[in-house]
């Protein structure tokens, strides 16, 4: 008696056990190779930051409709809210983890029909007696078991890295929406400016069909041209349908995005032009690695796996409970709370791993397994960050090259078309002229 209440106060000494030992390695970030800068932009080494809110960047286009957009998308996306709910499951658990550090109180009430055996084991000689009859029992149950290797500790800390990584993993599809929801807009109000184009250029090619038409009746040419321009005009048509069918697709991706029915889901088209990309800030590019949630959800993913494979090797180790229940038993309900009836029972169970068939060593060994594949799955997440700063860095770049080569392009365009169709309402060169440079103009545009 006097052992088991010393063993209950030393425990109560430690302060949530804190100074008792865990096994199992503590998590520490693993190096990654970093680059010395990027690709032509300047580099310091990145702290993570993918708690810190990322702002509404997309107000940076100044587009009320995309900001409408954006806000529907927050609320109503289907992804999001599975998302958001994957975190509650995660949290949900972690919370579940912590209650295992505490006891356990229970009150359980039963009233059953009972029958001993005459020949059960008993101090004196039964001679053939039994109990045959009712049992009614008030007791209340007590468990706790001593965390003395860190078992429960490191369930507790994966469960908590894991619901960080959850919480990060909403993060990452909330961007993620954001991100395809705008490049989808932009591709619509692509789609709108080409709409536009080619319906100018059926109205000019109409205009010239009018008069290969009238040039061939007075003579002046033949029926080969007033065929080429008609092709030119069908051409041009046909090549709205094509826009037209992908703008309704783009549409229905947006309808999706904003977790709304495709059917009943409209965006009326915008002929304004597309506004230029924002030029990005010095020292940007090595905010985007800080600030990325999926890094930071592999980074936990990490520490999930490190934890675990602490509970694992706790398994090697002997495991101490303190056990009791206390309360009323009796054959009949009208004594059941009366002073006799009265019983109790504690005391510590000690569980010593003596065979388990190779289990806990597999368990460990594939504890081990899992932490190297999210090791792994950290430095991939890493490198695939880089990867995309990079590509993002040099596209913006390079297009920014091309749309200036292509804005002088389409103005050396424009004004071929204009000196072909001259020319050849002069009478000075064939109408293959007019087709070729009007083709080329509308490519470029």
């Amino acid at each position: 008696m006097k052992a088991f209440f010393l063993l209950i106060g030393t425990l109560l000494s430690v302060p949530a056990f804190g100074q008792l030992k865990m096994v199992g390695p503590d998590y520490e970030r693993p190096p990654v190779n970093l680059p010395e800068k990027f690709k032509n932009i300047a580099w310091r080494e990145a702290t993570p930051s993918a708690h810190l809110p990322k702002g509404e960047w997309w107000k940076v286009f100044r587009d009320p409709t995309l900001n409408g957009l954006l806000d529907r998308a927050t609320r109503n996306n289907q992804q999001l809210k599975a998302a958001i709910a994957r975190f509650d499951q995660a949290r949900t658990t972690a919370r579940m983890s912590k209650a295992d550090l505490l006891p356990k109180l229970g009150l359980p009430l039963s009233a059953e029909q009972q029958r001993t055996s005459a020949n059960m084991p008993s101090p004196f000689p039964l001679d053939g007696l039994r109990y045959d009859g009712p049992a009614y029992n008030a007791l209340m149950d007590f468990s706790w078991e001593i965390d003395l290797w860190g078992k429960i500790r490191r369930t507790v800390e994966s469960d908590e890295a894991n619901a960080i990584a959850a919480a990060d993993a909403v993060h990452n599809v909330l961007l993620g929406i954001q991100a395809e929801l705008a490049s989808t807009y932009f591709q619509i109000r692509a789609t709108d400016a080409e709409i536009a184009i080619v319906r100018e250029a059926v109205g000019l090619r109409g205009e010239a069909l009018k008069i290969a038409r009238a040039r061939v009746l007075a003579g002046s040419a033949n029926d080969l041209e007033q065929a080429q321009s008609e092709t030119e005009v069908a051409t041009a048509e046909a090549e709205i349908s094509v826009l037209q069918a992908n703008r309704d697709r783009l549409e229905n991706a947006l309808a999706l995005l904003v977790g709304e029915n495709a059917s009943s889901f409209s965006l009326g088209a915008n002929h304004s032009g597309l506004p230029g990309p924002p030029k990005i800030p010095t020292g940007f590019p090595s905010d985007l690695l800080e600030r990325r949630p999926d890094v930071a959800a592999a980074e936990q993913q990490l520490a999930a796996a490190t934890a675990r494979i602490g509970v694992a090797e706790a398994q090697f180790f002997p495991s101490i409970s303190l056990l009791g229940n206390g309360g009323f038993q009796s054959g009949d309900l009208d004594i059941l709370f009366e002073p006799a009836s009265l019983m109790w029972t504690y005391g510590p169970r000690v569980r010593i791993p003596l065979f388990s068939g190779g289990k806990d060593r597999y368990n460990l060994s594939r504890s081990h397994a899992l932490h190297d594949e999210a090791l792994a799955n950290y430095r991939q997440a890493f490198l695939t960050a880089v990867a995309d700063v990079e590509n993002s860095l040099s596209g913006l770049r390079h297009l920014s090259k091309e749309a200036d080569a292509l804005g002088r392009a389409r103005g050396s365009a424009t004004r071929a078309a204009q000196l072909a169709r001259t020319q050849y309402e002069a009478g000075a060169a064939p109408y293959l002229d007019v087709i070729t440079a009007n083709r080329t103009a509308l490519n470029t545009q």
